[in-house]
């Protein structure tokens, strides 16, 4: 990796905005001279190449040593976006992630609550607090999150209290099955008027 700094012309600790801006004059450079004749042009398009290439390397090292060694000021910073209900830009860092924590699944968790996919968030909490049991944080959300389902399904229950009974057919919608009583009277009359004919003969 140093020889690519040292291609550059910078150290390792040089920034990102003075890393672009070098790479930047040096593409510019390079660029313009590979247009000369012989070797000249030859050596400024080798260099143009290898531009790209420690550039692109020492930026891909950069990030990803702060997936690694920066993770839990990451997160810290997630947590803070998640606060200011920046939820996708949250999700974009979350995604960046190679090692999942529990913190990162409690986070995930948080985000997918906040997208009311609760359910998702649900799962997430469960695989944080297996990660880490011992966290009372992650429990405490999660009780939170099952006592607030609870009273919502309450709720929901008491507002549509036949919401979940068996359908009525249109006869008895409209306030019984008069029909069904109707002829169940006449077929009673029916077999009366038979059986005294049949006993009494007129």
């Amino acid at each position: 990796m140093n020889e690519y700094y040292e291609f550059l012309g910078l150290g390792e600790d040089a920034t990102d905005e003075e890393l672009a801006v070098r790479y930047q004059e040096l593409r510019e450079k390079y660029a313009e001279e590979r247009w000369q004749d012989g070797e000249a042009g030859n050596e400024a398009a080798k260099n143009l190449t290898k531009l790209d290439v420690a550039y692109k390397e020492i930026m891909a090292a950069r990030k990803e040593q702060n997936k690694n060694t920066g993770g839990e000021s990451s997160l810290e910073t997630v947590a803070q976006l998640l606060k200011d209900n920046k939820v996708d830009e949250a999700q974009a860092m979350l995604d960046d992630f190679n090692e999942r924590s529990a913190e990162w699944h409690y986070l995930q968790a948080v985000v997918f609550y906040k997208k009311n996919w609760t359910n998702d968030s649900k799962k997430q909490l469960e695989i944080a607090m297996q990660m880490d049991p011992d966290n009372l944080k992650y429990r405490n959300a999660y009780g939170k999150m099952n006592a607030k389902n609870d009273y919502e399904k309450q709720h929901e229950k008491k507002e549509n209290p036949y919401a979940n009974s068996a359908p009525m057919n249109d006869n008895e919608q409209m306030g019984g099955n008069i029909c069904g009583d109707c002829m169940t009277c006449c077929c009673a009359s029916m077999c009366a008027n038979y059986c005294l004919r049949c006993c009494c003969p007129m």
